[in-house]
């Protein structure tokens, strides 16, 4: 059994980066779990101050969820106010968007798919950077000094809200399960969002969540946002004893693809609450050790299998 790949966003140290009216901190969550295929940071935004530069990517996905504070995102020169449970999802060739935070500053998770490589452009600063090289005929300034020196930044208040926003208590609710694995989720990325999905989940107190399982193309982060409860990780050849690892608001977990470690999630005393980023993976094969059951996404089909002994290293495999 692999040790958890999880960290508590208090233990992962925040970077404070100020270029012109880009000011914020930033924490790389992602990073610090251990994860490979998806990322995601926390950006807590100065007041008044906005994220980043306006920019575009084109191989990249990116999906936002609001914390706290209060603020406005700014999408092709149309600005639509934020607030807590906001989600916000920034497909590749979108709009050129970023986030400009009110007077009480704005508190941000940025998921996103890490595409290799990956190409972004500014189109105020007039330059583009592909992978960590920027990409520009003079190397100074630095484009977030470009992009402040392209002046003001101006959006007209958009009517409705801007492409890809929801608000989480626009988003329906369902509720699968069964027996003691009981829990509701809201997809708040349903229709918007094509290379990985953002879900919120509430499991009731005492309940499990989705049954255990392990992904072979797919990887899967977790943040929790409320309550406690545990992490269990099975040994997917040998599932009777789980590992058990306790969790509480604030810990982000990382569920690489390929592990043969099945998890899932049970609730403590108190209703947990997480989300879940995860990607879309076409050809991605859904293992249940518990029930040997195996799901092939692409193909839209579940089946039980007997064990042949290959993982006790009986007969040939």
């Amino acid at each position: 059994m692999t040790a958890p790949v999880m960290v508590h966003w208090d233990e992962v140290e925040l970077r404070h980066v100020q270029v012109g009216p880009m000011s914020g901190s930033w924490a790389d969550l992602g990073r610090a779990a251990g994860s490979v295929a998806l990322g995601v940071k926390r950006i807590r935004i100065d007041a008044g101050m906005r994220s980043t530069p306006v920019h575009v990517h084109d191989a990249e996905e990116e999906v936002f969820f609001v914390l706290g504070g209060e603020g406005a995102s700014w999408q092709d020169g149309r600005t639509a106010p934020v607030h807590p449970g906001h989600c916000l999802v920034h497909p590749a060739g979108g709009a050129a968007h970023t986030l400009i935070a009110g007077e009480a500053g704005l508190d941000v998770l940025a998921f996103g798919t890490r595409a290799r490589p990956a190409f972004d452009r500014l189109p105020r600063a007039g330059v583009a950077w592909l992978g960590r090289s920027w990409v520009a005929t003079d190397p100074e300034p630095h484009p977030w000094g470009r992009e402040a020196a392209a002046g003001e930044l101006i959006g007209e208040p958009a009517r409705e809200a801007l492409p890809g926003m929801v608000a989480l208590e626009d988003v329906p609710e369902d509720e699968p399960g069964r027996g003691d694995m009981q829990f509701r989720r809201r997809a708040l990325t349903r229709g918007r969002a094509v290379l990985a999905g953002l879900q919120y989940v509430r499991i009731p107190a005492g309940m499990m969540g989705w049954p255990p399982h392990v992904h072979s193309a797919d990887e899967e982060l977790f943040v929790v946002l409320e309550g406690g409860g545990s992490l269990l990780l099975y040994d997917a050849p040998r599932p009777e004893e789980p590992a058990e690892h306790r969790v509480r608001a604030g810990h982000v977990v990382a569920r690489p693809a390929g592990s043969c470690v099945a998890h899932a999630f049970r609730a403590g005393e108190e209703d947990l609450v997480y989300l879940v980023y995860g990607e879309r993976q076409g050809h991605d094969i859904a293992y249940y050790p518990r029930s040997r059951k195996i799901g092939f996404k692409g193909l839209g089909v579940l089946t039980r299998f007997e064990p042949c002994g290959y993982w006790d290293g009986e007969g040939e495999g």
